[in-house]
């Protein structure tokens, strides 16, 4: 089957999904910029000190935000980027304490509102041990709060995540101006290098911490933009493709099949996601029979101590897999070898499968390794997991059949 043309009609529940997601993210990021260039700004400063980030959270779709984060920051995907030091900490929230360093970053996930729950406990003991704390709800006690202007558990994580990339992506910004960092950067100036890209902005202003919030403020609208393009691609080209695996999903959940999900490093997060998103489903719903191929690092490093990575979620395929069982496999590039593996062997043992990828689909798309592929064209690997994000959150929709007509 291939994507749906650009032109085709979209439909409405699909185009419900994704309006509603362009409202609250230009809202959210045009009323949050000039805050978040601060935040980036603060916790350049705190990681020029030896501070570290501790993300931690409560739910099950808050832990993978945990672990996403962690990976992103402590293994930068852009060549030449410094390797930040971040920890994903819980459950249970309390042993932030235990962790925390007065010049440490504290993330809370999956807050409740007005400041109930162990997460805002824990933001609040982190806050008077000396950390920056951030919570993305009000009344927590954390120093940053953002609320996102959203009632919809899914688009409100959605927003989350492409916040925290942004943070990511444009703390180093201060790292390239160490004068804005008052000497506090042990070492040698990362040159922008092959990241530049990232950055249009960047100028020799090693004193001008006016002028380079402003250009932060500027880059951080751009990428909501960009995300919103994004998004729009890949439900509109894929809108087909969302359709038919929803309905292949919908049958097997029916006749009592599981759900098998993989990915690697920030998509092993959103295998983790899509699962919790099963398995607890936001809103209330069925629960349904999900599989996190990605979770058991025994089993993992296992596999690949003993056979190689390829063979990480092949060998669970075979392990696990039944005929008409589903499985999904995450990849930003849709060439990895592992992920690649288990889609030629899952449709081999009769499970349907089905592939988010993003470029331009690599083999995955190429040599139709998937029933249906799902394709998020960009090269620019935060804004592709964030558009996946809003993809397999709207397969959940349309599975749940709750999002209109």
């Amino acid at each position: 089957m291939r994507a749906t043309p650009v032109d085709a009609p979209v439909p409405a529940r699909l185009r419900a999904l994704l309006d509603a997601r362009t409202d609250a993210a230009r809202r959210f990021f045009g009323a949050e910029a000039e805050r978040l260039a601060s935040l980036c700004h603060r916790m350049a400063e705190r990681f020029a000190r030896g501070g570290r980030l501790l993300a931690v959270g409560g739910s099950p779709a808050a832990q993978s935000d945990v672990r996403h984060v962690a990976v992103e920051f402590v293994h930068p995907v852009i060549v030449g980027k410094r390797a930040l030091p971040a920890l994903a900490v819980g459950p249970p929230a309390g042993e932030v304490v235990l962790l925390a360093g007065a010049d440490d970053i504290v993330i809370g996930f999956g807050c409740g509102r007005g400041g109930a729950g162990e997460v805002a406990r824990a933001l609040r003991e982190a806050r008077a041990a000396g950390c920056l704390t951030v919570a993305f709800a009000a009344g927590t006690g954390a120093e940053w709060e953002f609320e996102p202007p959203a009632e919809d558990p899914f688009v409100r994580q959605e927003l989350v995540e492409t916040l925290y990339h942004v943070l990511w992506e444009l703390v180093h910004v201060f790292f390239e101006h160490r004068g804005l960092l008052e000497g506090r950067v042990a070492g040698p100036r990362h040159d922008v290098g092959a990241s530049s890209f990232l950055y249009p902005f960047l100028a020799e202003r090693e004193r001008d911490l006016d002028g380079v919030l402003a250009d932060v403020r500027a880059s951080i609208l751009m990428k909501s933009d960009e995300i919103c393009e994004l998004r729009a691609q890949t439900l509109t080209d894929n809108a087909a493709e969302l359709e038919a695996a929803a309905q292949i999903l919908r049958g097997a959940f029916e006749r009592g099949r599981m759900l098998l999900a993989l990915g690697n490093g920030g998509s092993a997060t959103d295998a983790m996601d899509l699962v919790a998103d099963l398995r607890h489903p936001p809103g209330g719903g069925p629960r349904r029979a999900a599989l996190d191929l990605s979770a058991d690092p025994a089993i993992i490093t296992a596999i690949s101590n003993d056979i190689g990575t390829e063979a990480i979620f092949l060998r669970q395929v075979i392990a696990y897999g039944r005929a008409g069982d589903v499985l999904v496999a995450l990849s930003t590039s849709g060439n990895s070898a592992n992920v690649i593996a288990a889609l030629e062997h899952a449709r081999r043992g009769g499970l349907a499968t089905i592939a988010f990828v993003g470029y331009d689909g690599g083999r995955v798309l190429e040599e139709r390794l998937a029933d249906q592929v799902i394709v998020t064209r960009s090269q620019h690997i935060p804004r592709i997991q964030e558009a996946q994000a809003t993809a397999y959150h709207s397969l959940c929709e349309l599975v749940r059949g709750t999002s209109g007509p």
